[in-house]
């Protein structure tokens, strides 16, 4: 009886404890539950952090002009420049300049021959001396006649005007064959070269002897350049141009110079922008009274720009660039809304932005094309 009463008193304890157990096993699944939530709802603050963290950052834009200097490429050229074809075919008969050869305007460089010019000069200068006697004669017989005309009945009015009309056809053929006389002479001027204006003889392909012919302009006979004033040429970008005005001072420096400092002044402006560079080529008046440049010298252009005072100034990585736009990240109504602009001057990390912009408008710093128009944004 007693072992029975043990056995029983251990049965019971042991349904006691199974009790227990199953009494407290649910509180403890119910916290991990809560647990998990707690852990998805910090899930969820995180995500919202990384987005907006992805967004880089934004600003608010200001009006404000960027002043940079700009370097460009440029070359000198001359002010005046040619190559000299013959007019006329003859034979190169003297040419007193050569490769180098400083030249005034009107000096005489060099000459051909062509007889027949001579012999078609001589000819129509005789032409003209027959002529000019026919019409001498026809003019003396009808202010006779004219004056015989004056006695009634003397001279019948048919005969008069007969004169009248050999007279005028005489004057009229006088007048074609001096025309056709001095032409001659103007064909026999051309076998004489003489310099337009003063220069240097840069080129020169032929030698005495030598056929020439006019209807052949493979090579010039000879090449004169201007040096003394020279030009120096430089297509800028159109929204450096804009600011730029006539007798502006710009400094170059010359590669020929190393660290030499020159300056010019802005002379012409084509007003034309290159639809290929959207650059406007523009000139400047360089004065080589020395001789020491030349044409064709290379050059480093600099352009202060004062910027636009129009612009927005915003970081250089809120610009996105693509093959079809340009374009910054705008916040409107809490949404991204892509806005197409156009740049201007720049600097290491800035850089000048115009477009459908509004001041004080939030703008994306770090912008790229990954990001998607419409995007929500807190």
């Amino acid at each position: 009886m007693k072992s029975i009463s043990f056995t029983g008193m251990v049965m019971s304890v042991l349904l006691v404890a199974g009790c227990t157990n199953g009494t407290t096993a649910p509180p403890a699944k119910q916290l991990g539950d809560a647990g998990a939530g707690a852990t998805g709802a910090g899930a969820a603050t995180g995500a919202g952090a990384a987005n907006a963290a992805a967004l880089g950052g934004m600003i608010r834009l200001e009006r404000s002009a960027l002043p940079q200097e700009v370097k460009l490429p440029g070359q000198l050229a001359s002010f005046e420049e040619v190559s000299i074809f013959p007019k006329v075919n003859g034979y190169v008969k003297e040419v007193w300049v050569d490769v180098g050869s400083h030249v005034r305007k009107g000096q005489r460089l060099m000459e051909l021959e062509a007889p027949e010019l001579q012999q078609a000069s001589t000819q129509a200068k005789e032409r003209y001396a027959r002529a000019k006697l026919d019409y001498t004669i026809s003019e003396e017989n009808y202010e006779r006649m004219k004056q015989a005309a004056l006695t009634p009945g003397a001279v019948s009015p048919m005969n008069l005007a007969s004169l009248k009309a050999k007279a005028d056809a005489d004057s009229a053929l006088c007048n074609a064959e001096k025309a056709n006389w001095q032409m001659q002479d103007v064909m026999l001027g051309y076998l004489k070269v003489a310099a337009p204006f003063d220069g240097v003889i840069s080129e020169r392909n032929v030698h005495p002897g030598a056929l020439v012919s006019a209807e052949s302009k493979d090579k010039p006979m000879l090449d004169l350049r201007q040096v003394d004033h020279l030009r120096l040429q430089v297509d800028i970008p159109e929204g450096i141009a804009a600011a730029l005005q006539d007798k502006d001072t710009i400094t170059f420096y010359l590669s020929a110079y190393p660290g030499k400092k020159m300056t010019g002044h802005i002379a012409r402006k084509s007003d034309l922008v290159n639809s290929q560079y959207r650059a406007e080529r523009m000139e400047l008046d360089v004065y080589n009274r020395d001789g020491r440049l030349a044409p064709g010298m290379y050059a480093d252009v600099l352009f202060y720009s004062r910027g636009n005072p129009e612009a927005f100034t915003v970081p250089r990585s809120a610009v996105v660039t693509s093959t079809e736009r340009k374009y910054v990240i705008a916040v409107r109504d809490g949404k991204t809304v892509k806005i197409d602009v156009a740049t201007g001057n720049e600097s290491a990390d800035k850089i000048e932005v115009t477009g459908d912009l509004r001041i004080g408008e939030a703008v994306i710093a770090h912008a790229n094309d990954e990001m998607q128009e419409g995007m929500a944004v807190k």
